[in-house]
Parts: C-alpha cells; structure tokens; sequence
C-alpha cells in the first residue's frame, strides 16, 4: 500500500471545491451543497441525448465527491492520500475498523517508513572549497616605492595578486542500518607552497532517542594517525551535553586530547554553553546566542593558551523576498581587535551567496566571500592590506555591492526567469491532456447550466438582487513592466450566477478551478478572479485571489459613480 503511493502522484481533484464547502463542513452543509447540484445535474432534467450525456457524467462526479466527503472514513483517507488513495488496494479491509485519528496514525507510520528507505540511498555530500588571495600588493605598494627611489624605474606595472592557501574537503554519509551510519571524509590543504592532507572513518550509532556515539579513526602527513570517540547525550528536554577525546599519535609521542561542551535552552530563542578543551590548545569557553525571526545575536569569552577574546555579533534579518540578512560582530582579545560587518542574500532556491568586510588590528583589511550551494560551501578570503587604510575598507565594501547589483541584473534575474518559464512550459506540456478534459467538463457544465441561470436572473431582477454582470477567472496582467506577458482568462458569469442563492454568493478558501464550469487556464501561475456585478441596482467591483474566500455583495466593492 505504501509502494502504491510513493510511485504516483495525489490526485489533484477537489472535492470541497466542487461541492464548494469548507474543508471543515459539516453533514449538513454536504448534504445541502449535494442536493442543489444534483438538482442542477440530474439527468432526467434534459431531453437533448447530448445534454443528458454530460449530465449523467457530472452528476456522477458529483455524487463520488458526497459519497466521499460524507463518510468519515473515507473523507480522512481523502484528506491524507487525495482521490489516489482510496484507490489502493488495503483500505477496505481497516478502514471500517479505524477511525480518522487511527487512519492519519497509519499514514505517519508509512511515511516514517518511507524516509527509513530514502534514508537507506542518501549519501548527504558535503564539501568545502577555500581559495585565499593574497591582494595586498593594491595598496601596500612596498616593492614599487623602493623601486622608484632606487632608480629601479618600476611603476607602471599591474599590481600582483596571488592565491597563496587552498583548502578542500568533502564528506559522505553510508547509512548501514537505521541506527548505524558510516561517515567517509577528507581534505587537502596547501599554504605558501607547503601542503598536507588527511582522510578520517567514523562509525556512528544513535543508542536511544536521547543519544549517540561515534569512533573516528585517522591519519595524514602532517600529524600522524587519530583514534577518536564522540559522545552526545539529552540530559533534560531543555539540555544536552557532549564530549570528545582524541589521541593523535606522531614521531613526538602520543598526544591526547579532550573536549567537553554542556548546552542549555534558556528560554525559546536563546541556548547557552560552556566548553573545555585540555590538550594543545586549552581553554575555556561561555556563549549565549539568541536567534529570532529577526535577528541573532552571539556574546562570547573564551580564556586559553594561546586565544583569550571577547566577542559580541549581531545579525539582522531583512524580511524580504530575497531572504536578505545584514550582520555586524566585534571581537576583542589579547591577539587584537577585530569589527566585522557583511551581508548575505538567497539568489536561487539553494543558493545564498554573503560577503563580509573584516577590519582588524593588527590583521588589517580583509574581503570574505562565501557561495553556499546546497550542501557545497565556496570560501574565497581575500586579504587587501595590513594596515587601517580606509580606501581599502571602501572599496571592500562597496565593490562587492557593485558587482552583485550588477550580475544579479544581468545574469541572475535573467536566468531565474528562463527556468521559471521552463518549469511553467513542462508544467502545461504535462498537464495538457488534463486540461482539455477539465475544459470540456466545463463547457458541458456551463451548457447545462442556462436553464438554471435564467430562472435565478429572472428571480433577482424581481427583487432587484444579485446579478453577475462579468466575471472572469484566471491571469490578469495590470503591471506596467509585464505588457509583454499575456493575460489569459476565462469567463466565469454563468457558473457563478449559478451559485448566487438568495442574493449572495458565497465562496470558500479552495482554489476556484475546481468549481462547477472552472478550469485552469493558466497552470502553475498565479490566478485571481474578477467580477462586476450588480446589487440594488448599483454597479459593484472585486478581485480577490485564487484561494482567498469571498462574499458579496459587500459595501466595500461598491463603484462611486463620481470617479
């Protein structure tokens, strides 16, 4: 059963559309939306052999959806897997013995399942890329000045820049059984002409839901082989610890090492933690971070030989469609003072790309560069000078600025748009054949519709109602800066006409292509629904989006005559 419904896709039929009711709606408010349909429907209400054909086929349609929505069981089943899923074989031997509670238990059971198999074919690559550049021949011009007043005759030449460290370094997951995970990583790494790299095995196994450990086996050809065990355990529901020892062994002896950490959730957005580290860097650590939908804030001290700092960082979140974060961070200790300020923006769906401008002192000016794609991180450090020169620290920050406005208007923007309107056209290609069925139900359905329409038009004019005078459903281009685009609707008066029942029309938060005489003239963009209609006799005006409930008339879409 389970099978059956990780190979096919949900069926995108809704029934609370077509009956349009509420998902929540009771057994009477089904049973009242059947009943009008079924009047409207029914077969023996056309004599025309064409008429009573797609009758008889909506009528059916109709009826399914009652039958469905007004058995509990099956309405939960319909909930969970769509229409495709009470066609699985299985269901009719629990589904009389379950209650709805019982049947979503099931369904969370088959999808804890579901993810054990992934989990079983996922590999999780990560990898990490770092390129540093030495560019501080741009403005510390030693060689050249010396030059000059050697009478060396340099300066005109370009400045020199050179990458003078690479690191690489990539990790892969092997899950051996649900509880068991072997983890293969590696790196290379190379500075100033001198390199070195090492490849580690962990064996990782998660004893309870509380906790895992795992053993890390080592070696490389710079510090020799590394037997290590970690250790993670939840000593409460609001704290956790864990500890790591390590013995690197090398041609000076054994040199052990241990590191303990004890975290604590101080209230909903803010964690706190102490580490301490013994072996060839001791020292002792307190932070407290709070992250928020806003912000995040890091406060530090650490006490060690040989870095004991201070370090304080705010970050702030831009809530905006890019996903655009601006930080700052200041950091204080016996090695120097350092400010850091940068920011960072989504520019794909996997992609956040961040620079972040470091001035320090004794360290200098410094330009940190960092694409995350995925799980694969790119780092680019570029360090410009050693001294506090402030053209450095302009131009590291705003040259950054310059060169993403100017690749994200034209490259980035271009390209998200070329993607998005090829997934649109696979989309339609796709969904073709569906489409043309959906709007050959619904011309049908509009046909046997007029007789209705007529007698509720005559009834509202009676008592000066409620007259749909145009509505139209679908994409509706109003911005200046989409001319080029191509509005594409359908008109809607006569089904909506046919829903208006005592002067008001009532729609419910679903996507209104499932309504009786809708379909989706647009797939998989964004679609509204526009009417004009007429209450009192006087005009009235509303657009209101795809899913978005409504009901009229509403003094609020009234048209003033004066404008």
């Amino acid at each position: 059963m389970a099978a059956a419904l990780e190979e096919d896709e949900i069926d995108n039929d809704d029934y609370y559309a077509l009956l349009n009711v509420r998902r929540e709606a009771t057994q009477e408010e089904l049973k009242a939306s059947y009943r009008r349909l079924c009047m409207l429907y029914h077969p023996d209400k056309h004599r025309d052999p064409e008429l009573k054909k797609q009758a008889e086929q909506l009528f059916n349609l109709v009826h399914q959806a009652y039958e469905v929505l007004s058995d509990p069981q099956s309405r939960a089943i319909y909930d969970i897997y769509g229409k495709r899923g009470l066609e699985v074989e299985g269901w009719e031997v629990v589904e009389r013995k379950r209650t709805p509670a019982e049947i979503r238990e099931e369904y969370e059971q088959l999808q804890r399942e579901r993810e054990e198999r992934r989990l079983q074919q996922r590999t999780n690559p990560k990898g990490t890329i770092s390129v540093g550049v030495d560019a501080t021949n741009l403005f510390d011009r030693y060689e050249e000045d010396y030059e000059e007043i050697s009478g060396g005759g340099g300066g005109g030449g370009l400045p020199h820049i050179e990458i003078n460290r690479m690191h690489i370094s990539q990790s892969i997951e092997a899950p051996l059984t649900t509880s068991d995970t072997a983890i293969l990583s590696g790196s290379l790494s190379t500075h100033n002409g001198n390199g070195g790299g090492n490849i580690n095995l962990a064996l990782r196994r998660v004893t309870s839901a509380k906790g895992w450990g795992e053993v890390e086996f080592g070696a490389g050809d710079t510090h020799g082989p590394l037997l290590g065990l970690k250790i993670f355990r939840n000593l409460t529901s609001r704290c956790f610890t864990t500890a790591h020892c390590g013995m690197q062994f090398s041609s000076r002896g054994i040199r052990p090492g241990l590191t303990t950490m004890l975290a604590r959730h101080l209230d909903k957005n803010t964690m706190g933690y102490l580490q301490w580290r013994w072996g060839t860097q001791s020292s002792m650590n307190t932070s407290i971070v709070r992250d928020t939908k806003s912000s995040h804030f890091t406060f530090a001290v650490q006490l060690g030989i040989p870095h004991t700092f201070i370090m304080m960082s705010y970050q702030y979140k831009f809530q905006d469609d890019d996903q655009t974060k601006i930080k700052g961070s200041v950091k204080s200790g016996f090695f120097g003072t350092v400010v850091e300020y940068g920011a960072e923006t989504k520019i794909s769906r996997h992609s956040v790309l961040g620079a972040t401008v470091s001035v320090g002192v004794p360290q200098g000016v410094s330009l940190k560069i960092k694409l995350n794609r995925a799980s694969q991180t790119y780092f680019f450090p570029i360090h410009l000078t050693d001294q506090l020169l402030p053209s450095a620290v302009f131009y590291a920050t705003v040259g950054p600025l310059v060169f993403y406005l100017a690749i994200q208007r034209l490259v980035i923007i271009p390209f998200v748009r070329a993607q998005q309107e090829q997934e649109l056209e696979k989309q339609r290609e796709s969904s073709a054949s569906d489409i043309a069925k959906k709007k050959q139900e619904a011309e049908a359905a509009v046909l046997l519709m007029q007789e209705s329409v007529r007698r509720i038009i005559e009834a509202e004019e009676s008592k000066m109602g409620l007259i749909i005078l145009n509505a139209w459903y679908g994409k509706f281009v109003m911005d200046n800066s989409r001319k080029h685009e191509r509005a594409r609707v359908i008109d809607v008066t006569v089904p909506l006409q046919c829903l208006v029942k005592d002067s008001k029309l009532i729609l419910t938060e679903a996507s209104k292509a499932g309504l009786p005489g809708f379909y989706d003239p647009c797939v998989g963009e964004e679609k509204s629904l526009k009417l004009l209609y007429q209450f009192r006799g006087v005009m009235h005006q509303v657009l209101c989006g795809d899913t978005e409930a409504l009901r009229i008339p509403k003094q609020s879409h009234r048209i003033d005559n004066d404008c």
